[in-house]
Formats: C-alpha cells, sequence, structure tokens
C-alpha cells in the first residue's frame, strides 16, 4: 500500500469522525451547539450524505477489481459528489459562527465541547480539504 493511499484512508476515517461528531453536537434538541440553531435540513442533509458518502467510498476503496472499469467509475464519481456535498453541507454550518449585527441579533453562546468556533472551523475546512485529496488521489488513480 502506497502512502498516498494510507493518507486517503486516514483521511475517510477523519471524514467519518467528522460526520459523526457533528451529528451528535448539533442534534441536541436544545438548539445545537455555538452561536444560532442549525436547521434540521442542513443538518439532515450533512449527516445522510456524510453516511452515503462513506458507504459508497467504501465500496468503490475496498471493492476494486471487483467490478467493471465503468461501474468501478460511476461508483467513484457517486462517492465523491456526495463528499463535496458534505463538506458543502460543512461550510454552510460554519456560517451560523458569523458575527450578527442589527438591533435584534442575539448574541453568542458557549457550548462544552470548545470556546468559539475552533472545532467547527477545524472539523469542516479539513473535511474540505480531504475531499479535495480524494478527488485528486482518484483523477490521478492512487485509489
Amino acid at each position: 500500500m502506497s502512502t498516498e493511499e494510507i493518507i486517503v484512508y486516514v483521511l475517510t476515517a477523519l471524514a467519518a469522525l467528522v460526520v459523526v461528531l457533528t451529528r451528535l453536537r448539533l442534534g441536541r434538541d436544545e438548539g445545537g451547539a455555538g452561536r444560532v440553531h442549525v436547521g434540521r435540513a442542513l443538518l439532515g442533509l450533512h449527516t445522510v450524505s456524510g453516511v452515503l458518502a462513506l458507504v459508497v467510498w467504501l465500496v468503490f476503496l475496498l471493492g476494486g477489481g471487483s467490478f467493471s472499469e465503468d461501474t468501478e467509475n460511476l461508483v467513484g464519481i457517486a462517492a465523491l459528489a456526495l463528499w463535496w456535498l458534505v463538506a458543502l453541507a460543512g461550510l454552510l454550518i460554519l456560517v451560523r459562527w458569523l458575527p450578527t449585527r442589527g438591533r435584534h441579533a442575539a448574541g453568542g453562546t458557549e457550548d462544552s465541547w470548545s470556546e468559539g468556533p475552533g472545532l467547527s472551523v477545524l472539523a469542516h475546512v479539513g473535511m474540505a480539504a480531504g475531499v479535495a485529496v480524494f478527488t485528486h488521489a482518484y483523477l490521478a488513480s492512487v485509489v
């Protein structure tokens, strides 16, 4: 196994962790963590597309050679599309940390996982970077 393949597998595990922890952190009934509530639709999109991306990506990674080339390409492209959807939803979740202005703007709140947006920024910017690595690895035929 090459170094590039190991990096892809490690990033796959980290991406799964981001999807699960985002759901745990923001899926509570008390309105989520951090500054403001994240809508159920956006969180649901992040979770569902994340689980689907993980499953399809693992089928692509672990099923190498057991499919026809066309099927393998289709599975890989579908997995990448789902990963990009997860990354986009994650970046949209970060919008909740933007400062609010105006007379009726609510102040920020803290949560028990972190002080400020550091954990969310690390996770979701890291997810976008990881998906870029997945895309490069796919296009370069590393995986």
